[in-house]
């Protein structure tokens, strides 16, 4: 099952839009195999199971910000309408619109995918206060020391997005 989808490759396609990690519909039915106007028309067939919470459509100052983010241009072809996105919840609705094995698979990667990312995200917040705890204890003497330290914790530069296509 890990084999089918590398969780790198999926982390890498995550996006923060109005403050949801969300999967671009593309990205998604690339990764299920799938036209993604086939997944589209699948999912406004279903429209009652994808709430604006779930899913939703991206308008044109997102889309441009993130056709600069990744350096793409208004060249020939491409989309002719604005893309749809996925939260976490939406995804999950896809395994019951999209019925084949292969959708089943990809959505348990994808939940796995973002179950990491959310441990990952609380341990960091514990390690944030366990140093914060330490500072108040260890005044400034040690402040050259914790400052590193928190150099060292910040993530690193997010290097540039893929394409769209």
């Amino acid at each position: 099952m890990s084999s089918l989808i590398p969780v790198e490759r999926v982390e890498q396609k995550i996006l923060l839009i109005r403050g949801e990690k969300v999967l671009l519909d593309n990205d998604l039915a690339e990764l299920y195999g799938v036209e993604t106007k086939a997944m589209n028309r699948a999912v406004k067939r279903n429209k009652d199971r994808f709430p604006d919470d779930f899913a939703f459509q991206l308008n044109e100052q997102e889309y441009e910000a993130l056709r600069c983010h990744f350096g793409t241009s208004k060249g020939k072809g491409g989309r002719r309408y604005l893309p749809y996105v996925f939260t976490e919840q939406g995804i999950a609705m896809l395994s019951s619109v999209l019925k084949s094995k292969r959708a089943a698979l990809v959505n348990v990667a994808i939940m796995r995918t973002f179950v990491q990312l959310r441990k990952m995200i609380a341990s960091n917040k514990e390690l944030v206060q366990k140093l914060a705890q330490l500072e108040k204890k260890y005044d400034h003497q040690f402040k050259m020391v914790f400052d590193a330290i928190r150099e060292l914790m910040a993530p690193p530069p997010v290097p540039p997005k893929r394409r769209i296509k």
